[in-house]
């Protein structure tokens, strides 16, 4: 058995933004594992500024882990537990490596094409006439849950902008979620989160930075409006730590993205101790190529999910892996007509 590993950028086909700046594009790293005929791949799609494995040693211990990779991944996850990503990218190839189809990771009737999973349109940060046209764009492509990144904007414009959409569509007919990303303070969140909920929202994101788990956990008591954990997920590890966070804060939601928290492990982790807790979950992807929304798809789809993804981020890229992942009326399909375009 052998392993590499092959730097890929992606590009933005617009400029992307959220409340830390604006994205052009977006570096990711796709492994490559062989045993005789068979191969698998995987990806490591490590977040710059988010991920906690944004670290010099990034590669290094990437390439550690392609040079050691007939030690097994349960060694491997368990070496590289400060490397999520990482261990994300591997637990997909040797999940791909021992597939029958490689792409075909959990088998089900979303990757025969007969059902598909409902998820959120993702509007951007920009200006007002930006936002008003990804929105209206998205309404006209068949979705019915968008999701708003609010932050950077002037607040009166960004509630100017919901107001607006709520004139034309009530929260029976359209689900509006926001992610702040951690933009409020402490001192200003909750009166804002009163401002937001006069609009029928499902829940904010992440209202103010992560890592305040007792201004975190007063939001949550105090707020009239559902809270979804995120960035508060990342980099904490062991489940004592993990079950302390819930306990406290005692959120409404959070939001799993195993690229940053772990992979398929590190997520069931969240998902276990959540449920312990009444605590619902929703599952996003964070600007991986095709090769790991895939992945994080068809394990999504293994779970059930009743309200809509975070999956909807293959789009966003000129120069994505061609897959037969596709975005249709709001909802992901896996279009068995299509192929995967091998590259690496």
């Amino acid at each position: 058995m052998k392993a590499s590993f092959s730097k890929y950028t992606l590009n933005f086909k617009t400029p992307s933004g959220t409340s830390r700046g604006v994205m052009h594009i977006k570096t990711t790293w796709i492994i490559k594992i062989t045993k005789g005929e068979r191969v698998g791949y995987g990806e490591c799609g490590m977040f710059a500024g988010l991920s906690v494995d944004d670290r010099n040693d990034f590669e290094e211990k990437l390439q550690w882990a392609c040079l050691n990779i007939k030690l097994g991944l349960d060694v491997l996850y368990d070496a590289l537990e400060f490397y999520p990503s990482i261990q994300f990218g591997l637990e997909i190839a040797f999940k791909s490596l021992n597939s029958t189809n490689p792409y075909h990771l959990f088998p089900s009737k979303f990757t025969n094409g007969e059902d598909q999973i409902l998820i959120n349109g993702l509007i951007w940060m920009g200006d007002y006439s930006f936002m008003k046209q990804q929105i209206a764009e998205k309404i006209n492509s068949g979705f019915r849950c968008l999701k708003l990144k609010i932050g950077a904007l002037d607040f009166q414009t960004e509630l100017k902008l919901i107001k607006n959409i709520r004139k034309q569509f009530n929260a029976n007919i359209l689900e509006l979620r926001v992610d702040a990303n951690g933009a409020f303070s402490p001192n200003q969140a909750l009166e804002r989160l009163k401002h937001l909920s006069d609009f029928d929202l499902h829940s904010i994101e992440q209202p103010i930075k992560a890592g305040q788990l007792e201004d975190m956990a007063r939001l949550c008591e105090n707020s009239p409006l559902d809270i979804a954990l995120d960035e508060e997920l990342i980099g904490v590890f062991g489940v004592t730590k993990k079950q302390n966070l819930i306990q406290t804060i005692k959120p409404k939601y959070i939001i799993l993205k195993p690229t940053l928290i772990g992979g398929f492990q590190g997520s069931q982790s969240w998902i276990n101790i959540a449920k312990e807790n009444k605590v619902k979950f929703w599952t996003t992807s964070a600007l991986e190529s095709n090769i790991g929304l895939n992945a994080i798809a068809q394990w999504t789809y293994s779970k059930n999910p009743d309200i809509p993804q975070g999956l909807g981020t293959g789009g966003l890229f000129t120069n994505n892996i061609s897959s037969p992942i596709e975005v249709k009326k709001g909802k992901l399909i896996y279009n068995p007509n299509l192929n995967w375009l091998n590259i690496f």
